[in-house]
């Protein structure tokens, strides 16, 4: 297995600052925008976000957390083993607000659209943007594409981006690994 480390330390802490700031440019005082992490790992980011976005402007953006397993596609396919679903913690309404989607890795398109099913329960929004720290370019099978990007990846679907957390995993990192043929 080979690993490359994309972005750790400083740079990851930079690359998070940079996201805040295209948001504050295009949002403002975010009074009419929420911010929604998907489970599992964009929560992570999504929450740091939240709290750098407070750092600058003084301003607590709503923050809510939304599970998207009974949305995926591939929820009840033969031969795929049972999901288990985490909690979704959404106590605010969406109707005309601009609702900005965060995840970690953006690659098959497929996390993205069950998200977007999946926010239709807490109302109709004003616009949806995309946020994601890492953008596997190359690999969509859905038109989605991201309007806030931390970096790009180009890669093949053989290998694996790994965003690890500082929160969870001890460190803040991002590593793309290649099995060995």
């Amino acid at each position: 297995m080979k690993q490359s480390n994309l972005l750790e330390g400083a740079k990851f802490q930079i690359t998070i600052k940079r996201l805040c700031q295209q948001l504050i440019e295009n949002h403002g005082d975010f009074s009419d925008a929420v911010l929604i992490g998907i489970q599992p790992r964009g929560t992570y980011l999504a929450k740091r976000i939240q709290k750098e976005i407070k750092s600058i402007t003084g301003v607590e953006v709503q923050l809510g957390i939304l599970d998207i397993t009974f949305y995926r596609d591939d929820f009840r396919m033969k031969g795929s083993s049972p999901l288990a679903a985490n909690s979704t913690q959404i106590d605010f309404m969406v109707d005309g607000k601009s609702v900005i989607l965060i995840d970690d890795v953006l690659w098959t398109g497929r996390t993205i659209r069950s998200a977007m099913d999946a926010m239709q329960a807490f109302g109709r929004s004003g616009k949806m943007e995309l946020m994601v720290l890492v953008d596997r370019r190359f690999s969509r099978q859905i038109p989605i594409q991201p309007d806030y990007i931390g970096i790009q990846v180009d890669s093949i679907d053989s290998q694996k981006v790994i965003v690890s957390w500082e929160e969870v995993d001890g460190v803040d990192s991002i590593e793309l690994v290649t099995e060995k043929q």
